[in-house]
Parts: structure tokens; sequence; C-alpha cells
């Protein structure tokens, strides 16, 4: 089954974690037990409806306080697809938080309070979104009841938000406006009778309908070899095979191909999921290659299609989402781990932080602190195989690791 990765995002009190809740509810994804626990809660608190925020804060201090604080990952079925919602924070010191939970999806929900509209906080999920390059966006506008269900009121939201989009310099996305309630369930699962004006579809609808071959960033076919394969058996003792993941496109049997950094070329001529043979693996498939030539292949190499080559360099500049307290400052040494690769690597400048609400860049800036986010060149100890962000979301991004703490300390994603 087809599973479709989707961040949300918002401001505090939008109502992310009630939305989410309110889609586990409707498509009968809660458990019993935790059913019972959100109406025993929801009581003890004197509502006089189910809190469904509850479903989705886990932390202490956020039940507590009535904000999101952790990226939670809530995993929901339908006989359609399934699915993996990051309930990221909305606080602008979590911004660390809301590009890690954006950064593996391919569908971004944006809520807006229909009350506050298009706020500062707005500017700074849709500059995230736009920067990971996530193709498709739903801006649900929500607590549409505590404004009446105003048609008038979501044409408001609808024509600031559109003036947010004209700032954007990723032109591929698709944007949706959904007027919800997440709190009563209005357009979220089930049509709502008090949207008569809106002729869209709810929010889940959409969601099942999405082709995920349109909103994934697809690129070319990369083989980072995760491990080689040497069986220590009288039947496989001439076996050598190299095991990992498949990004981007398709890999066949007879593909000519690359290995890197060796550039030694070959085909390959097995494809291997346990003991089952294949003549292609699909994208994001995991299997075993054997190739026609005895090529000396590791740990932390690729094999590409021979026609389509990534970089190979030892330095690029990247934009980076700084994560750790201790300050990024020009002269650090850090190691990027590239896929399965990692390689030291050494911060040669800092060209400019960038205002993550489309307010413009800071060039004096030479330091990073946490939750910045900047463009940085790094000089390499060894190179490696890598393709734009914008091309490629995995073979374009990294993350930087403290040489001393082995912390992870940043995200980056290839590309000026």
């Amino acid at each position: 089954m087809e599973v479709l990765k989707i961040a949300t995002a918002g401001s505090v009190d939008d109502g992310k974690s009630t939305l989410i809740g309110r889609m586990l509810y409707d498509t009968k994804s809660l458990t019993s037990d935790k059913l019972e626990a959100i109406e025993k809660t929801s009581k003890q608190k004197g509502y006089d409806y189910l809190d469904f925020s509850l479903a989705t804060d886990g932390l202490v201090a956020e039940r507590e306080q009535g904000i999101t604080i952790d990226v939670a990952h809530i995993y929901f079925s339908t006989p359609k697809k399934s699915y993996i919602i990051a309930d990221t924070p909305g606080h602008v010191e979590y911004t660390r938080n809301m590009v890690t939970g954006a950064s593996t999806s391919q569908v971004a929900i944006i809520l807006i309070d229909a009350r506050k509209g298009v706020i500062e906080q707005t500017n700074r999920h849709f500059f995230i979104n736009n920067l990971l390059r996530i193709k498709d966006v739903v801006v649900a506008i929500n607590k549409m009841d505590l404004v009446d269900f105003s048609e008038e009121r979501y044409n408001e939201i609808k024509a600031d938000f559109e003036e947010l989009m004209s700032k954007r310099d990723y032109q591929e996305q698709r944007i949706t406006f959904i007027p919800v309630s997440a709190l009563k369930g209005d357009n979220v699962v089930k049509k709502s009778k008090n949207t008569p004006w809106y002729a869209g579809d709810t929010l889940l609808g959409h969601l099942e309908a999405l082709d995920m071959a349109a909103v994934s960033n697809v690129g070319t076919p990369r083989f980072p070899v995760q491990y080689v394969l040497r069986p220590k058996t009288e039947e496989h003792h001439d076996f050598r095979g190299f095991a990992g993941k498949v990004y981007g496109g398709e890999l066949s049997v007879g593909d000519e191909v690359v290995a890197l950094p060796s550039q030694t070329r070959s085909r390959i001529k097995e494809i291997y999921f346990y003991d089952q043979k294949y003549e292609t693996a699909a994208r994001r498939s995991s299997v075993t290659i054997t190739l026609e030539d005895e090529i000396n292949l590791s740990r932390g190499d690729m094999l590409v299609k021979a026609d389509d080559l990534p970089a190979i360099e030892k330095e690029f500049t990247a934009t980076i989402s700084w994560m750790d307290s201790k300050q990024l400052v020009p002269g650090n040494k850090y190691v990027v781990q590239h896929g399965v690769n990692k390689v030291l690597a050494k911060v040669q400048t800092v060209h400019h932080k960038i205002a993550p609400d489309y307010s413009g860049v800071d060039t004096e800036a030479n330091v990073l602190a946490m939750n910045d986010i900047a463009q940085v060149s790094f000089k390499l100890n060894k190179p490696i195989f890598y393709d734009n962000f914008k091309d490629h979301r995995t073979n374009g991004s990294f993350i930087l690791i403290d040489t001393q703490t082995n912390n992870t300390v940043g995200a980056g994603f290839i590309g000026d």
C-alpha cells in the first residue's frame, strides 16, 4: 500500500493536534483505550466536547500547556493509503523541529486560524515548505465555526495567502485551500453542510486522491552501498552482492552503471530481494545487486546510471538549518553524513543568514545560533557524490554531526 508522508504546521492554538485527532477519530483509527482516555480527560477538564489534541500531544508538558513541543509521528490507514503525519511545533524557537518534521514529507498542511488570518508564523511555515521543496501544500483555514462559516472571511484569508505565494522561489507547488473546523469535523473527513459555497474536496478526500508520483521528488536513480555481501557458504562461495536502497528512479538488469568514486563501469547482472530475483528494482526498494564485472565497491560508495552522474566534489554550498546551542563558526569542523557516507568537513564561509519569514537576508552574519537558517560553504576531506536538493531530495540533503559530542547539530540542503 502507498505511504503518504505529511507535515503539519500552524501557530500556537491553531488546532493542528485537534485536526489530526479528528482525522484519527473520523477514520476510526483511534484504539478503544485511547478514545476512553480522551473522553475521560475531556470530562475532567469540563469540556462538553472531545479534546482530540490529546491523541497526539504525548509529552506531559504538551498536555499541561496545551501546546506541541516535540515532533510526533502519527500512523493511520484507510483502504486507499497509509499515512504518516508529522505533528510539528509552531513556535519560533522550535523552527529546527519543524524542518526535521517536514524534511521527508511529500505533503504539508498549513493551518490558519480563521479569526487571526495570515500572521508572521504563517510566512515562516510557508517558507520552510518552500525551502524543502514540498510539492503539495494544503492551506486548512481552521475554526470556521468561530466566524460563522463566512465565505467572505475565507476569501480574505485566501487572498492574503496568495500574496505570500508570490514571494516563493519554488513554483512547482500546488496550493489547495480548504475551510475546516477541526473541533466540529467540518470538511475534515466528511463534507460540511455549513459551507455550501465551498465546492472542493474534504481534507482526507484531497489526500486520498493525490497521485504519489506527482507529489514525490523522484529524481534519477542513486544506489548508495550499505553493505557488501560475501556469504561464507559452499553454495554461494563466489557470490558478491551490494546491498542498499534505491533512491530516485528505477534500476534494471542490464543497465550500464558507474561505481563512485572509482568511476569504473559495469552492468547490473542480477537484482535480489531476499532469495527472489527481479528484473527491476523500484524506487525506495531495498535490494541486493550483483554486477557483471568484479569491481571494487565498499560501504559509502554509490552506483548510478552511466548517463546520469551526480556532482563529485570536495566542496559545496548548502542551506543549513542549525539545531545546536553551540554556534556554527567559520573554521569549525563537522562530520557530514550524506546517506551512508561520512566525511570530515570544514566550514569555509557563512554567506548570509536567511530570515524564514521572507523579510530578507543578513549578509553581515558570520555565525549561526540555534534555529538560524543560512547559506554556508564547506570544504571536505574527500569527495561526495551529490545532486542539488531541488533535483533530488535524498541525494541533495545531509546532516552535520559534532565531532566531539557526536550530536546531530544541523540539517543541510545542497544548492545555492
